[in-house]
This record gives structure tokens, C-alpha cells and sequence, in this order.
């Protein structure tokens, strides 16, 4: 215990029995260990506390004008030790993850159960954001952990890879590029093109490619949300390059999916954390549900497009 505190408690013990002897007798220690803490606290705060002979012990004046403040200390104090033992064993607190929308989607709820089952009092939130959304959060410490894409080399971050996200190609039921089971970048750009907007990690991944392949594109519109693409892809409006994930973080109902022979379009999506920060116990224990969520297999969390 911070020894302030038994300072404090010697105190209030014996303003409150007015006795040494019948104080030790209370606080289990012996008088003269008693009589050290209070010589203790007289000599850190400079002023005498207590008027005492053989058979008296009161309170100078004072003593008894810091009576109500070290009361009130002793309780904070004692407020601060309790919250941290509760935060240590994970009775209590919360954590906050900056995460991609198709990680939110589908990764993270499994990831929530299992943590939920073990520490039902922590309170889990979450900042679904694209990808430079997220590193902005982490490097503020507006988050705790973000779960993003590795994009950047960043001095300022960490990055702890959870799994390997393929992208590939969306487009509607009897379009020109079903039947095929595999295709090239140059079959896609072919058609007109929906994509995530600038600043999403699939759309850098995009640029890049087809920057590498000097390949045309017809981009017909750019989308901040998941849904809204697979919505204008399934009217019809265009093909689109998403995250195979997004099988199992949206409907996808009347579509299919085919993976791109590209290396370039391949996300390592992974655990984001602010360089030389640690992260609290309730966030490590998280971070582990994360993990364990992370292996297992994909047709877990939904059933796949075909």
C-alpha cells in the first residue's frame, strides 16, 4: 500500500480514538511503529499535529483545520488504488479501436464475443474509418489501437500483422466476367469502374497497380461506404475492386466475386499502435481476442458470395 496513505490513515485514526495505544491496537502495528508515521507526517507537511502528554492526545488547532482535507485525500486516495486494482483485473474500464469498415464488419464482432465472455464489464468502442482516418486517430492517441492496412512507413507507429486480405473483383449475377476463376488486372479495368475514394487502403492499392500496369480506367464513381458500392455494382452501374472480405461485411447478394492475379492488390491488415505507448490491460487483452478471432476461417462469419 503507497505509504502516504498509512501516514494519513495513522492520522485519522488517532484524531478519531484519541489514543496511541488503542490506534496501533487498530492499524495492527506496534506504538512506536505508530509514532514514527506520525513524526512522519508532521515533518513532511512541517507543522505539528498533535498536542500529547502521557495521558492526552488532541489535535492542535492545526491538526484539526487539515482534519476534512486529509479525510477527503485519504478517500481519494483510497478511490485511486481501488479503480486500479479493478483496472488491473479488468473489472472495469474500456477500450477504443479506430478499425477499417470491413474488419468492423466481420472480424471484430467474433472478436467482441469472445472478449465480452471473459470481461463483460469492459466497454468496447469503435471509430469504423478508412485507412488514413486511422493512423491520424492512433498518432493522437484519439484511440487506443487502430486495425488498418500497412500503407506507410510511419516512425511514429507500430504495426503487429493480423491477417492477409486479397482483393478482388465484384460485379453482378450474368455479367461478361463470370465463368472465369481467375482474372488479370487489364480483364478488369475493361469495364467501368466503382471504387473506394482517395485515402481508402484498397483505393491506394488500386492507384498503385494500375500505375505499375499503365493501364486506363473508366471511373464512374467513388464511394466513401462498402455498402454503397456493392449497391451500384448490383444496379448494374459499373464493376468493383473491394476486399474479399467484404463477402462477410455486407450483402452481397446477387453478385459474385472473382479474385485478380496481382500481387499489388493484396492488404496486410494488422494491429496500429502509437510507438513507445503501452497499451492498458483491458486493450492487450483485446488486442489477444483479436488475434485469436483472426484464425478463424472466413466462411465462420458468414456465408460467402459465390
Amino acid at each position: 500500500m503507497y505509504q502516504g496513505i498509512k501516514h494519513i490513515q495513522a492520522f485519522l485514526a488517532i484524531a478519531r480514538l484519541g489514543s496511541f495505544t488503542q490506534s496501533a491496537l487498530e492499524l495492527h502495528i506496534s506504538q512506536p511503529a505508530l509514532t514514527v508515521r506520525i513524526k512522519q507526517l508532521e515533518e513532511s507537511l512541517g507543522v505539528r499535529l498533535f498536542d500529547r502528554n502521557k495521558r492526552h492526545v488532541v489535535l492542535t488547532q492545526t491538526g484539526r483545520d487539515l482534519l476534512p482535507f486529509l479525510e477527503r485525500v485519504l478517500t481519494d486516495m483510497e478511490s485511486v488504488l481501488r479503480i486500479s486494482r479493478e483496472l488491473a483485473c479488468m473489472k472495469c474500464g474500456s477500450v477504443t479501436a479506430a478499425v477499417l469498415p470491413t474488419v468492423a464488419a466481420g472480424l471484430l464482432p467474433e472478436a467482441i464475443r469472445r472478449f465480452g465472455g471473459k470481461y463483460p464489464d469492459i466497454a468496447i468502442s469503435v471509430i469504423d474509418a478508412i485507412a488514413e482516418r486511422i493512423l491520424h486517430a492512433v498518432k493522437s492517441e484519439e484511440v487506443d489501437f487502430g486495425i488498418g492496412s500497412y500503407l506507410w512507413t510511419d516512425r511514429e507507429v507500430d504495426f503487429e500483422e493480423l491477417l492477409v486480405d486479397r482483393l478482388g473483383v465484384f460485379f453482378p449475377d450474368g455479367h461478361p466476367l463470370s465463368g472465369r476463376s481467375r482474372l488479370t488486372l487489364r480483364d478488369v479495368v475493361a469495364y467501368p469502374l466503382i471504387m473506394p475514394c482517395r485515402g481508402t487502403s484498397v483505393r491506394s492499392l488500386f492507384d498503385r497497380a494500375i500505375e505499375k500496369a499503365a493501364l486506363k480506367i473508366d471511373l464512374v464513381c467513388e464511394t466513401v461506404y462498402l455498402s454503397t458500392a456493392i449497391g451500384m455494382v448490383r444496379a448494374g452501374l459499373g464493376v468493383s475492386i473491394l476486399p474479399e472480405a467484404a463477402i462477410r461485411a455486407a450483402d452481397c447478394g446477387g453478385m459474385r466475386m472473382t479474385g485478380i492475379d496481382d500481387d499489388g492488390l493484396v492488404r496486410r491488415i494488422g494491429i496500429i499502435r502509437k510507438q513507445n505507448r503501452s497499451l492498458s490491460p483491458a486493450a492487450g487483452c483485446f488486442v489477444q481476442a483479436l488475434k485469436e478471432a483472426s484464425r478463424v476461417p472466413m466462411a465462420y462469419f458468414s456465408s460467402a458470395a459465390d
